[in-house]
């Protein structure tokens, strides 16, 4: 067993001498857009609160409220004893809210890309997956075994090649895609993708992690913004980032739920969500369509577009965001290093996004947005951003 505790060592030193070591930061309560780590104060440009709801006196009610009436535990998967009233109401809400026909709770938004992908295609079966999609649908393919197609980030050219050349091909032909990517904050191109499906008899699955909750009519999504949310077969969702909560979830055509209630490993052998977790997610929904909620996505829609503007003035590459996240170009790992290293000597924590998790060369600093931000929030972190743009020395390279 040494040489098994040697070779760990030996790879953790190898990811540290290429600037790649990860390591966790404890934060303290609350969390907000500032939070606090190790007795200083930080201003927040690293979470996804997008709409700062994790510390919402309403939500946090209806979780008290769940867990003084069911307890701390479901007590069993939801197939055995593990489904609760709180259980069914959610995943109704859930319908509901996104204009479905029925819907099903995973334990993450992670488990919910597993437990779908593995469900509803295997080795006889094409999936087409944008290339910059989450890891959770990278690895949810991987485990179905079928036919990985891989198209080129927003290509709808290659993607419409690669379904012709399969056309003729017996099996499912299942298209995926995130709706807001999650390192790039740009957005699919869903309407065409729709187009796409159709033309070729494929399914189209979506993944709105990054914008339920952000954008469409109540913080239905993109797909609803964009008016082509019943043409989407597969709606998944994670209730984690703007809703404030925890779980993920897909919704759809009964048949669809069903199914997956019958077939996905990942919701069938795993215990339930607790009480006190489904009473926040109720609360969410309730605030994300109430006027409230409008107000909060007006409020994180014009911060974001305000300091996205405001740094491509100051020279830097935002790539093609056009969300709440905001990528900044800083190539190299040991770079981003230091100059995530030199927002946080000012008081701004965004941590950096390095190779391997984004291609060499576009490593960044990866900005996430609150609709709790305040003007004066954000033109502190534009000055810091502008006095790292003009010091003397590596920092130069940063430029898009």
């Amino acid at each position: 067993m040494t040489d098994f505790y040697q070779e760990l060592s030996a790879e953790l030193n190898k990811l540290k001498n290429n600037f790649s070591y990860r390591q966790t930061t404890t934060i303290l309560p609350p969390v907000a857009s500032w939070i606090t780590i190790a007795g200083h104060r930080y201003l927040n440009l690293a979470g996804n609160n997008y709409l700062g709801l994790a510390n919402h006196s309403l939500i946090k009610e209806k979780a008290l409220a769940a867990l003084t009436d069911y307890g701390t535990g479901a007590i069993a998967s939801r197939l055995i004893v593990g489904t609760l009233p709180l259980h069914d109401r959610v995943e109704q809400e859930l319908a509901r809210f996104q204009g479905t026909e029925s819907a099903l709770l995973f334990n993450t938004g992670y488990m919910a890309n597993l437990g779908v992908i593995q469900a509803l295609v295997g080795r006889d079966d094409f999936v087409f997956s944008d290339q910059l999609n989450h890891a959770s649908i990278i690895d949810g393919i991987a485990l179905s075994k079928s036919n990985l197609q891989i198209y080129r980030h927003q290509d709808l050219d290659h993607l419409a090649s690669l379904l012709k050349n399969k056309d003729s091909f017996p099996g499912r032909k299942l298209i995926i895609t995130d709706s807001i990517f999650s390192m790039d904050g740009d957005r699919a191109p869903l309407t065409e993708l729709v187009r796409l499906k159709q033309k070729y008899g494929a399914v189209l699955m979506v993944d709105e992690a990054h914008s339920g909750g952000v954008f469409g009519p109540k913080g239905r999504g993109l797909a609803a913004e964009e008016n082509i949310h019943h043409e989407v077969d597969i709606h998944l969702g994670t209730l984690s980032k703007a809703f404030g909560c925890f779980g993920g979830y897909v919704t759809g055509k009964k048949v669809l739920i069903d199914y997956l209630r019958n077939k996905s490993r990942a919701f069938i052998y795993t215990t339930a969500l607790p009480p006190a977790v489904l009473g926040s997610i109720l609360g969410a929904i309730q605030v994300v369509e109430s006027g409230e909620g409008d107000k909060l996505r007006q409020n994180l829609h014009a911060n974001a577009s305000w300091l996205k503007a405001e740094l491509l003035k100051l020279g830097y590459s935002t790539f093609n965001s056009s969300s709440q996240i905001i990528p900044v170009l800083i190539p190299g790992n040991e770079q981003v290093l230091k100059f995530s290293e030199g927002l946080k000597q000012r008081g701004i924590f965004a941590l950096p996004i390095r190779y391997p998790t984004v291609p060499a060369g576009e490593e960044r600093i990866r900005l996430s947005l609150m609709a709790t931000h305040q003007k004066p929030d954000l033109e502190y972190a534009l000055r810091q951003f502008s006095q790292l743009r003009n010091s003397d020395g590596d920092s130069k390279i940063i430029l898009g």
